[in-house]
């Protein structure tokens, strides 16, 4: 059995169900407080799910290296491994705003320290991906197929904010870390990095980024993570979908995403966000992102029941670049395939209440952030030849991408 907590107070009790289900049940002492997610209210009568976790207790579960690396290591002492076990290793350390216990432990985050310059500056000698791998697996409640970790370092994390500095007795993680393997996807966060950088400029919010000298990692603040210590709620789309995460590839931006945001949507923003989420739809289709998918758009917020605002840009990467006949991830007008501005321009009117001019103008910005982005990767190819190959590719697919989807015919 599982403990389950939210902003550091008992919520509830998560236990197995049947062969391969799961329930939840919320503590009879907390019967009008706050539900640990927008998508399940405070009730007497038990959650249950008959196949697996909840949503929102699989949001942050590891995929890939990652989740791997803990299947070895945690295999042989449980005799099996599944999404259960997972969120007994990670759930202690997790995006968002909900811990997890078991029975007799208490709540405390104790994520070792790293100094971010050390992984920025490629300072370690040896295999600093594995280093990171063993030493912060079990502290790595963050979702993705590509390797990431999360690490503690406090004060890199306030350094960048003037006169404000993170609470002395934090113990979490500050900064997420992101790798990419060599031989599958080269280059890929470097990829992401200029991707941001596209975001940034076209007026997206985006979370504190850097990319390490050997362009080996990419470490971006936490988004969700509050000065005092305490942390911001968090819900990605396949949550608010009631979705697994192998169904973060089902849906259509124009229900799952759009129409679904302004139902979960408690903000007088919800115009500016709905701008915005639809700015981070188009920007996707222009970079060729096609893992634009359910987990990869999110909502945060402070208080669950109140003002839901949309979460900062994230996980942008010109997928075309490693898969020659990539799509999107998912449908627009009932196919994957990329749209055409006129197909923007038509989810832009009428799905994100933007007038002709306003989505000609948010089209046109994304458009110019790409052509000032572009130059600034033609000079970091000139500076760094491992990189020219994808950089080109990279320009490349911007190009098409830019002149179907953001070009008026």
């Amino acid at each position: 059995m599982i403990r389950v907590w939210t902003d550091s107070a008992e919520a509830g009790l998560l236990d197995r169900s049947g062969d391969r289900g799961s329930t939840f049940l919320y503590l009879p002492e907390i019967i009008g407080a706050r539900p640990i997610s927008v998508t399940m209210p405070v009730r007497l009568a038990s959650w249950e799910m008959p196949f697996g976790l909840t949503p929102i207790f699989e949001m942050n579960l590891p995929e890939g290296v990652l989740r791997e690396r803990l299947r070895l290591a945690f295999a042989k002492a449980t005799g099996t491994f599944d999404d259960f076990d997972l969120l007994g290793v990670v759930g202690h350390s997790q995006v968002g705003r909900i811990r997890y216990t078991g029975q007799r432990e208490k709540l405390e985050e104790n994520v070792p320290f790293q100094s971010v310059d050390e992984i920025l500056e490629r300072r370690r000698s040896g295999d600093l991906f594995r280093h990171l791998i063993e030493r912060f697996a079990s502290f790595s409640g963050i979702s993705g197929v590509q390797p990431k970790i999360l690490v503690r370092d406090e004060k890199a994390f306030a350094a960048h904010q003037k006169d404000a500095r993170l609470s002395q007795s934090y113990r979490g993680a500050t900064h997420i870390v992101k790798f990419w393997e060599p031989n599958e996807y080269p280059q890929l966060a470097t990829n992401e990095y200029f991707c941001l950088k596209v975001a940034e400029k076209c007026g997206l919010e985006v979370p504190r980024f850097r990319l390490a000298e050997d362009a080996g990692a990419l470490v971006i603040d936490r988004f969700d993570l509050r000065l005092d210590g305490t942390y911001r709620g968090f819900e990605d789309f396949c949550v608010l979908n009631a979705r697994r995460t192998d169904q973060k590839y089902s849906g259509s931006y124009e229900t799952s995403i759009l129409k679904r945001f302004q139902q979960f949507a408690n903000s007088p923003h919800v115009c500016a966000d709905l701008e915005k989420l639809f700015t981070l739809i188009a920007l996707n289709c222009a970079l060729r992102n096609g893992d634009a998918h359910l987990k990869n758009f999110g909502i945060v917020y402070d208080d669950v029941l109140g003002e839901a605002r949309l979460a900062p840009a994230y996980d942008i990467v010109t997928t075309a670049v490693y898969l020659a006949k990539d799509s999107m991830a998912l449908t627009l007008n009932g196919t994957t395939r990329w749209p055409a501005a006129k197909e923007l321009q038509r989810l832009g009117e009428t799905r994100a209440g933007g007038t002709p001019a306003q989505v000609r103008g948010i089209l046109e910005r994304i458009a110019g952030a790409i052509h000032s982005t572009s130059a600034d990767v033609r000079a970091y190819m000139k500076e760094h030849p491992d990189f020219a190959d994808i950089g080109e590719r990279m320009l490349q697919e911007w190009e098409k991408g830019a002149s179907l989807s953001l070009k008026p015919a």
